[in-house]
């Protein structure tokens, strides 16, 4: 099967309002770095993010395509301070970090777009 470089068989994809906002919490919170943008006229049609070495594609919600929310694992190298600079970048937090039965150091934060992430540091 072929796939291009960095992406794996399940890529994420959200519709959600006010894109542009919602690329530059991801930066701010998450380090995320955008790989690629396609706009259509004046709406914000595909970005594509790199999250260390996971990708995500977001575009602007539409009648036909309205806006979702979705829980996100995202794994890091230190989740207390990814999870503190999620807060500093507006996130809500969901669940204070801790050490889980399950290996992960792990945080839960909100963001204002309804999206759970699941910020995880494997011990």
């Amino acid at each position: 099967m072929k796939m291009p470089e960095g992406f794996s068989a399940i890529t994420p994809y959200l519709f959600v309002d006010k894109p542009s906002e919602y690329v530059e919490f991801l930066k701010a919170a998450f380090d995320a770095e955008e790989l690629s943008r396609t706009m259509r006229g004046e709406r914000l049609a595909n970005v594509c993010l790199s999250f260390n070495n996971a990708r995500l594609f977001l575009g602007e919600a539409t009648e036909e395509y309205p806006a979702m929310t979705t829980s996100l694992y995202l794994y890091v190298e230190d989740a207390d301070k990814s999870t503190a600079q999620a807060v500093s970048a507006g996130g809500h937090l969901e669940m204070e970090v801790m050490d889980m039965d399950y290996g992960d150091r792990q945080g839960g934060i909100r963001d204002e777009w309804g999206n759970i992430w699941w910020v995880s540091q494997h011990l």
